[in-house]
């Protein structure tokens, strides 16, 4: 750190990475991040979606994580909660599919049907 205002800059980056895992949201992200599942790529992911959700605007999320499915051949799974919707599991979410996830479903109100795990 060189200065007072990078500092500030650090500060605001971390408060937002806290506010979107804090919850209280419209849209709820959880992330499986058991040991098969940062195995595969979770952490990735996760970042994958702060970032997407940050360059489409989208401020009414929260993502967080939770332990193991028991679907280990479809990690990374991800769970969209959205309030007064049902809940839909996506797996095998790398960077690109999280990306699609936030576009299509998040801010476009489309399911992504050929992510979808059921």
């Amino acid at each position: 750190m060189k200065s007072l205002e990078e500092l500030r800059k650090i500060k605001e980056q971390v408060k937002k990475g806290m506010q979107m895992r804090e919850g209280g949201q419209k849209i709820k992200i959880v992330v499986g991040m058991g040991t098969c599942g940062i195995a595969a790529g979770a952490r990735e992911t996760m970042k994958a979606f702060m970032e997407a959700l940050e360059k489409a605007g989208v401020t009414d999320a929260a993502v967080t994580a939770t332990g193991c499915a028991g679907y280990c051949e479809q990690e990374p799974l991800v769970d969209i909660e959205i309030l007064d919707q049902k809940s839909v599991r996506y797996g095998k979410v790398d960077r690109a599919a999280a990306e699609r996830i936030v576009k299509e479903h998040l801010v476009g109100g489309r399911v992504v049907s050929d992510l979808v795990f059921s």
